[in-house]
Order: C-alpha cells, then structure tokens, then sequence
C-alpha cells in the first residue's frame, strides 16, 4: 500500500502524489508506469486514477532508490468527476 504525503496540481496537468510506501514489498517502477491506483479517502471513499509519469525532482528514479528511501512522486490523471485525491488518502496497486 501507499500513502500519500502530499499532492498538488502540475502545471500542464494531472496531479503529483508524493507517496510513501506504507509495508510491504515496494512496487516496480515497471509495475506502476500506466497503472491504474485505487485511491482510497479517510471517509472510504474512492477514485481511480492511472500513473502517467514519475516527475524528477532531485536525481534518477529507479527500482532501488523506491527501495532504499520509501518515497516516490507519481504524476496521475484522474478518471471521472469526484473529489481530488489529496494527502491522507491511501494508494492500491489494483490487480
């Protein structure tokens, strides 16, 4: 599972989720590019958006670094009308 820390719009579009891995074995890069992502709000509410990219503020992304640190941005586009997903929602890797 992730959760996000924090979440803002990007400047031509979609969101960027700064998320945090919360247990268990961290994804793939390869897993979550085009994933789609069960956001889950604190009142149970839920939206599905679907990774388009991983923004690069401060280095390379890669498989270990998700591992050695925890964290990674995701920018995300959002399917449908619903609230916009924000910190304190949590992230689930469908399928």
């Amino acid at each position: 599972m992730l959760r996000i820390i924090d979440a803002f719009d990007h400047p031509h579009g979609g969101r960027i989720l700064r998320v945090r891995i919360d247990g268990g074995t961290p994804p793939s890069l390869r897993s979550l590019q085009g994933a789609r992502l069960r956001a889950v709000a604190p009142d149970g509410s839920e939206r599905v958006v679907r990774v388009t990219g991983f923004p690069l503020m401060g280095g390379k992304l890669s498989d270990a670094r998700i591992r050695d640190t925890g964290r990674l941005d995701l920018l995300v586009e959002t399917d449908g009308e619903g609230p916009s997903v924000s910190g304190t929602w949590r992230l689930i890797l469908n399928g």
